[in-house]
């Protein structure tokens, strides 16, 4: 065993690099890295490359979009620890939230390596499919299929903005549910750039998640008339963007009274002309809250003040769900080894992550590296270097717990 530690500040930024220009727009520094995109499957295939290099001993697609780079033996049932993220970003979003995530399960493991850590449980890390849903509207969709929390019939026929399915993207049907796949995994951990400023506030560069808020997608379609904008009289119209607008103002005020984080960030409008009243408007609402109870209630508080006002300017409401994930608690042993170094602290999180999913079905945890602009979901989003490494050994600290010899 070498006696010289990993230099990990040094191979961090040299891997960062590597990747920042993939899928990075010019003109604002955010990335469009949507799923089953040119830029995604670059980095998939920089993420093949780097496993290999590194000596993996199998890439497994798992004919969901996820794919796992397998370390030491071969997994048998229960056994496997898994790291890991997802490459895909919101529009125009930081360069972090994800990445981060897989380039810091790779080094944890070459740090490893390079310190003649041999694995006595196979490890592998995973690059998830579609988390943020950006393309096909539904989030963690790769991890969702691989657990069975999305029929893959309904998934084929997701369709993009372009009109193209998830099945023509893939270049086929996903597989759904993989349980001999998810039976081999005995722990899954996430590394993740926080999406907040607890960290900035505590003074501390990583920190281990409680749990995870539950938080849904609710699709909200006001139906009405069109109309001229300069011969229909204010009083003959049915208007569904004053529907939509005091909707949105609704949400705003009945999150505020919960406690609770209600976002309306994109809407769709028919026929999108400006001297034309609109035939309809699309909205989606993200509504996340610290318990389900107040979650149910934003999301009917913000109904019923929907149908009312709907009522009073002659349109029609329809509220579809298209995703609900329920509260998560991670598992207490993973938080505990986490917190055996000192200065770890515990934060919940009300952003939703592959973790979430796969905590139904396997011990998971998460840690978070600091932020130091708490933005996130936007080219601000930002993390030092020094607290990138920091995370990694953390990584590869619980790594050698679980699983080196």
């Amino acid at each position: 065993m070498t006696s010289n530690p990993f230099p990990v500040h040094t191979w961090f930024p040299r891997l960062w690099a590597e990747i920042a220009p993939i899928g990075r727009d010019p003109g604002t520094g955010g990335y469009l890295r949507y799923g089953f995109t040119d830029p995604v499957r670059e980095l998939e295939r920089w993420f093949r490359g780097v496993a290999e290099a590194d000596g993996a001993h199998a890439i497994e697609p798992d004919g969901n979009g996820n794919l796992i780079a397998w370390y030491g033996p071969p997994p048998e049932r229960g056994d496997a620890v898994l790291l890991g993220s997802h490459f895909d970003s919101v529009p125009y979003g930081g360069g972090y939230d994800g990445p981060l995530g897989i380039v810091s399960a790779l080094l944890a493991i070459r740090a490893l390596r390079h310190e003649g850590r041999e694995f006595r449980r196979p490890v592998g890390v995973v690059a998830f499919a579609e988390e943020e849903g950006s393309r096909f509207g539904v989030p963690c969709l790769g991890s969702r299929l691989l657990t069975g929390a999305l029929d893959p019939a309904r998934a084929a026929a997701l369709t993009d903005s372009a009109g193209v399915s998830l099945a023509e993207a893939m270049g086929g049907r996903p597989a759904g549910a993989r349980p001999e796949l998810l039976g081999r995994i005995g722990a899954f951990v996430e590394l993740h750039v926080e999406q907040g400023r607890a960290l900035v506030d505590l003074g501390a560069p990583v920190g281990v998640a409680s749990g995870i808020w539950p938080h849904g997608r609710w699709r909200l379609d006001f139906d009405g008339e069109a109309n001229h904008a300069g011969t229909t009289r204010m009083a003959d119209r049915r208007d569904p963007m004053l529907t939509y607008a005091f909707t949105v103002l609704a949400a705003n005020k009945e999150a505020r009274l919960r406690g609770a984080h209600a976002t309306v960030g994109r809407v769709e409008v028919e026929p999108n002309a400006t001297n034309a009243i609109p035939a309809r408007v699309r909205g989606w609402l993200d509504a996340r809250a610290a318990d389900a109870g107040t979650l149910e209630a934003l999301v009917e508080g913000v109904r019923a003040k929907a149908a009312d006002r709907a009522s009073r300017d002659g349109t029609n409401l329809t509220v579809t769900r298209e995703s609900l994930s329920p509260p998560v608690e991670f598992d207490g042993g993973l938080v505990k080894a986490f917190r055996l170094a000192e200065g770890v602290p515990v934060l919940p999180t009300a952003a939703g992550h592959d973790a979430g999913i796969l905590a139904e079905h396997v011990p998971t945890a998460m840690l978070f590296v600091r932020n130091p602009t708490g933005v996130s979901h936007s080219p601000a989003e930002a993390a030092e270097d020094d607290d990138c490494a920091e995370g990694v050994r953390r990584l590869a600290d619980l790594l050698a717990q679980l699983a080196a010899g």
